[in-house]
Formats: C-alpha cells, structure tokens, sequence
C-alpha cells in the first residue's frame, strides 16, 4: 500500500475505558493499559472512513472489511503523519466483520481513547481516537459523501474547518458568497458565528469593501438607532458632531447584525423599513441615502419561539433568514478541538511563552463536552499555558483549568430556553442536561417553575 503524507488534525471521542483525572498522570508516564473490547457496537454493512487531516487540509481513506492500515510517522506506515508525538508505526487499524478496532503498536506517546490510553479498543461509528496529536475520525463512508474537494479548498485566516461538521458549514458559505441575499447564523453562543460572517464576506465580491460588525444585543436602547442610522450634530444630548451610522459606513460591504433577537420591538421596524428599499435616514435629518449592503445576521436564540411570543417581527425574520447557516456547537466539531488549542497557544506565544500540547493533553481537550464551546476552549487553554511548567501542557493542566471553568461558569442556557428546548424534544432529562449544559437538578427546577 502506498503512503501518503499529511500534517496535524484534531478530531472527536468516543469513550470505551473509564480512566478519571488520575490516569492522566500515568498516561504521561507512558504506562501500558489493558486491552478493551467487552463493548460491542452495532455492526456496519457499508466500508469505514478514517477523516485523517490538518487545519488546512484533510485525507480521507476508506478502510473495507478484511483490510489493515498501519499509521505513523514512518515512511513504511501506510499513512503518513506529520506529527512529532507520533511514532514511525504508532497504530494499526483493521475492519472485521462490518467492526472497526484500533490497536497501540508500541508506540511512545500512546493511543488515546475518550480521554483513556488503551491498548487495543473497539470503535463506535462517529468514534474517534487520538495519536500523539492528532485525531482520526471514523465515519461510515456515506456520511462523508461528497466532501473531499471541500476539504482541498483554500481556507480562510483564522477559520478551523477540518471536522466532518465544518466542512459542510464550508460547503454552504462558499455556495452564498457571491449572492446578495440576508444570510442568518444560527447557533450557540461562543461557536464563533462573527468568524464565519467575516469568511462569507471576504470569500465573495464584496471582499474589498467594508466589512462593518454590530452587535446590536450589547448597545443600550438610546443609542441603537443612532449606532444603525446616523444622527445629525444636536439630534439629542451628546450628538456633538453628526456621525454616519453602520448602514452607511457598511456601504457597497457587508454589514453584520451579532445578536440580533435582542434588537427592541420599535427598531426591529424601522430596520425592516430600510431592509424593504436600501434607503436610510439619519435621526435628525430630512433626506435619506442609498445604500448598498449585504445583510448577514447571527443569534443564538430561538427566534421561531420568539416569533410565537410577540417579541421577534415575522416579517423581519423572513427578510434576514433567506438563507439560515446552522453553525455546530463544538461538541459536534471536536475534529477541530487540537487545531484549535494550538492556534490559541500561537496566539498566546508573545504573553505566555512556547507552549506543547502534550498527546494526553489533547486527549483530555477532547474528552469533554464544551458547553461554552470556542470561547470555553480559548479560557480553558489560556489558563493551561500560563500553569504548564517546562514548556509543556499536561493533562492535569488542562483537568486543572477545566475544573476553574465549572466552578465560574454559568448555564450556557436561560430557563426559557432549556423549556423551549425540552418542547421540541422531550424525553431522557439526563440526554437533555448534558445537551444544554446544565445540571440535571438545575434543569429539573426550571421545569417546575
């Protein structure tokens, strides 16, 4: 079999061993642990895929049922990996009878499972496991149908799209780029939809022009209209000079409305007004302007409910939601989790220093659930450089600094939000917990009240 070469990934988990926070320790130590295969999966009748890949690109290789891989560093491995923490034959990978197993070679740094060194592990579809650090996704060759040529393309600066997940989000920005229609994104808060907003806008025929960001959830009442419009000098206390307002300083751009379910009532029509003919008026004046933008939108609100609930204009969200993008929690991207965390660390270098993330380090990133997702994983890896000694970011690291997390954090979610979330999808309260990142009993006391 022919090797092939490629850089470093991250990719998600699926968890067969039950290791905690202290095995972590000993993982550093590279100490072996014992063979797991008691869970049986169900089995596949279609060939496996391992999503291998980079921040910037991403190998794919069907694996069919009787065949072998061998990953490493070496130029004997079946697939190459660029990666120092690996070594020359880190891993083999075979399918048996529609399952997939995974075994340690002998290798350094070890074959991480949900957080867990193993030795030899059976692997759920939709499972992942680490090598040094890099994380191979194992999919059903179906799921993946179509995405090879997206995952090729060009990226943009500061976007991590090597997950199965962003692609796809990927696949749909670069589809819109050249149109002018309203393009809503929709998702939790800290997924990075400001990110994915900038990529649309510099990827289409606007990407010369202004690219003007407002999140209009953050201005208070009084100044909304003006921040959006313009005023004229003496409109209202504090106009000392007459100032142009988003939409004209957006002009022949992009203009992108962060936050937008928490504009008032009042400005949500005079916002549709403007939306309707592209013409804007500052407060005080008496003509209006022409203006030519596009408009892109995020929230992470529900605003279907708000709709229902008097406090989101109908007619506004059928004009900003002509094309809604769903961008993923990063749960559901964990593919991106390591190519994340290092580009924190490069980010961080000048203040904190060179920092390696250590294999069991990525491992431990990965294990978790992120419910404050990209902004979480920024606070978490943060914290992580600054405590590492030595240049080097362990698991008890990142278990220290997640720790930090859970005891600051807040419910990624409001009450109403979880109830409305329970409406659509009722059932396993402890699934529904888990999903919105709130503690069972928190949840069980949102529902009573």
């Amino acid at each position: 079999m022919t090797a092939q070469s490629l850089s470093q990934d991250g990719s998600s988990l699926h968890s067969e061993t039950t290791n905690d926070a202290a095995s972590f320790a000993s993982c550093e130590a590279h100490e072996p642990a014992d063979a797991t295969l008691e869970i049986r999966f169900e089995q596949r009748n279609e060939p496996w895929l391992l999503e291998i890949g980079s921040t910037h690109s991403a190998l794919e290789r069907l694996l069919r049922d009787g065949e072998a891989l061998v990953l490493g560093s070496g130029k004997h491995a079946d697939i190459r990996i660029d990666d120092r923490a690996v070594s020359k034959r880190h891993c083999r990978v075979w399918a048996e009878r529609g399952r997939l197993y995974v075994e340690d070679l002998g290798s350094k740094n070890g074959v991480f499972v949900g957080g867990g060194r193993i030795q030899r592990a059976e692997l759920a579809a939709g499972a992942s496991f680490v090598v040094g650090r890099t994380v191979v996704a194992c999919r059903g060759a179906s799921d993946c149908e179509g995405l090879a040529d997206d995952a090729k393309a060009e990226p943009w600066p500061g976007v991590i799209a090597g997950s199965l997940a962003m692609r796809r989000v990927i696949r749909e920005i670069r589809k819109l780029a050249a149109v002018k229609a309203p393009v809503l994104f929709a998702g939790e808060t800290g997924t990075g939809k400001d990110v994915l907003a900038k990529a649309l806008h510099r990827s289409g025929p606007r990407r010369n022009q202004p690219f003007v960001a407002l999140n209009v959830g953050a201005l208070p009442r009084e100044l909304a209209e003006a921040e959006l419009f313009g005023h004229e000098r003496g409109a209202f206390t504090g106009a000392n000079v007459a100032r142009d307002g988003a939409f004209v300083e957006a002009h022949r751009g992009t203009l992108f409305l962060d936050e937008i379910a928490e504009l008032p009532l009042d400005l949500q029509v005079k916002l549709l007004r403007v939306l309707e003919d592209f013409q804007v008026r500052r407060i005080g004046g008496r003509g209006y302007r022409e203006v030519d933008v596009r408009i892109t939108s995020a929230t992470w609100a529900d605003l279907e409910r708000r709709i229902r609930d008097g406090k989101f204009r109908l007619d506004l969200y059928q004009r900003l939601a002509v094309f809604v993008i769903e961008v993923p929690p990063l749960r559901d991207r964990s593919g991106d989790i390591v190519a994340l965390a290092e580009k924190i660390l490069r980010d961080v270098r000048d203040e904190v220093g060179p920092r390696e993330l250590m294999p069991s380090a990525a491992a431990r990133l990965l294990a978790y659930r992120w419910p404050g997702n990209v902004r979480e994983l920024r606070n978490v890896v943060y914290r992580a450089a600054l405590a590492a000694s030595g240049g080097q970011i362990r698991a008890s690291d990142i278990a220290a600094s997640l720790s930090a997390t859970k005891r600051t954090r807040k419910p990624p979610v409001s009450p109403e939000e979880a109830r409305a979330y329970l409406e659509r999808h009722p059932g396993n309260i402890s699934a529904a917990a888990r999903r919105l990142g709130v503690p069972r009993s928190t949840l069980r006391s949102w529902m009573k009240s």
